[in-house]
């Protein structure tokens, strides 16, 4: 393939932009090479600046669930722009965004928008101190959530890739109540919580990891992390942002049967535009100001033009209902890579939870962190770019969950079980 243009874009960008990106997941730092630079996306492909096209299992990290530039998506958004960017004021549509997530999610009672997964999971971490009047907060090894200070902490995603799980900036104060424990580690959790529980403000997590590979909660996990919050009056929080509405309609909490008090929330629920969301008991929410202390704002939260962009996202999958199918996809992708990689006999391991799977370079099953940090990062790059020749675009990381979308055809999907045939038979 050509990048002449592709290159030349992130040449300039170099000299404006740190690493010529604004987000470090999108570098290639851990594959090596330069990033492709996108002119437009149509349904499930994408079209860089010199015309290549790819098959997209990125979907903008998630929220593409229908695939770009969804016609009802479009109009919505077109609709909405007809009367103005951003007012500064309350409008209809954000009541009918809070409406709507409150129906759709289990733990939702009250929810306050916000613009992004960061803002949404570190208000919700501020909440939950100041409805409980504690300090520390439990996260587990490989979760990201945002780059907050306080959880910076053998952190997942961007943070994983670039071999940094933590980042220089940040005060040790900012992080001297955070502990950081291994997921889908009962045992651990429990001795913390005999050591720690009336201290102990809240627990964080994916409840399927997207930000270490796709890894998948044990029922036992989840359940302890639920028992263990109620026993000691601690606020359990899920961090959806990458999960909700795409694994199930009523998010992953849905889907396992284990209710949180709080939950995070952002990617699909903007349809494609920046925008978060954190909710929960009404007795929680009634801290947010203004009806209590804990101060928490945002001028441009429940934006018009996001909300639309959102709500006809999800009225949506409502309406359609296209989880059967992903599952259906997800469950065909999976079998495909599986049998590929078997193949070539490589070292793998495939975890997959509805349309959101990672093909992990692992002799073990990742259950953790510590079990994710042994991938072979290396052959995953020659994957990369092998695929990324054949015009398969996945995530730059071995780290990261790619995602199918209702968009996707067979042929798709058979294009891209023939490439990592490919692929994978000459990495071997």
């Amino acid at each position: 393939m050509n990048h002449t243009l592709s290159h030349q874009q992130i040449e300039r960008a170099r000299k404006v932009i740190p690493g010529g990106v604004n987000s470090p997941a999108r570098a290639f730092g851990a594959v090596g090479g330069e990033p492709v630079v996108i002119d437009r996306g149509q349904g499930a492909y994408l079209y860089d600046l010199d015309g290549n096209q790819y098959i997209d299992y990125i979907g903008s990290w998630g929220p593409q669930i229908l695939g770009h530039r969804h016609p009802q998506v479009m109009q919505a958004i077109s609709d909405a722009l007809a009367k103005g960017t951003s007012f500064g004021a309350p409008c209809a549509a954000e009541t009918e965004m809070a409406e709507f997530l409150c129906e759709a999610v289990p733990s939702l009672e009250k929810v306050r928008m916000v613009n992004s997964g960061t803002e949404a999971t570190m208000s919700a971490i501020r909440v939950a101190r100041g409805f409980t009047g504690r300090d520390r907060i439990i996260k587990f090894s490989g979760c990201y959530h945002g780059h907050v200070d306080s959880l910076l902490v053998q952190a997942g995603s961007g943070a994983l890739t670039l071999g940094t799980p933590s980042s220089p900036g940040i005060p040790k104060g900012c992080t001297q109540d955070t502990l950081s424990l291994e997921y889908n580690d009962c045992q651990q959790l429990e001795e913390t919580f005999e050591k720690f529980g009336s201290e102990i403000a809240c627990i964080i997590l994916e409840p399927v990891v997207g930000n270490m590979g796709t890894v998948i909660p044990d029922k036992e996990f989840l359940q302890t992390c639920r028992d263990l919050c109620t026993k000691h009056g601690t606020v359990l929080i899920f961090d959806e942002v990458m999960t909700g509405f795409r694994v199930a309609f009523g998010c992953a909490q849905s889907l396992f049967g284990i209710t949180p008090d709080m939950t995070a929330l952002g990617k699909i629920i903007g349809g494609g535009m920046p925008v978060g969301a954190y909710g929960g008991r009404a007795d929680i929410m009634a801290k947010v100001s203004p009806d209590g202390p804990v101060y928490q704002a945002g001028t441009l939260s429940g934006n018009p033009v996001a909300m639309a962009a959102g709500l006809s996202t999800l009225k949506l999958l409502r309406d359609v209902n296209p989880y059967p199918h992903l599952e259906l996809m997800g469950e065909k992708l999976a079998a495909g890579l599986t049998a590929a990689a078997q193949a070539a006999g490589i070292p793998h391991q495939l975890a997959r939870v509805g349309s959101m799977l990672t093909l992990f370079f692992n002799q073990q099953e990742v259950k953790n962190y510590s079990i994710s940090s042994q991938n072979d990062t290396s052959r995953f790059a020659k994957y990369f770019h092998g695929m990324l020749n054949r015009g398969i675009y996945l995530p730059c990381s071995q780290y990261e969950a790619m995602f199918i979308s209702n968009a996707h055809t067979e042929e798709d999907l058979d294009k891209t079980i023939q490439a990592a045939q490919e692929v994978l038979k000459e990495i071997a």
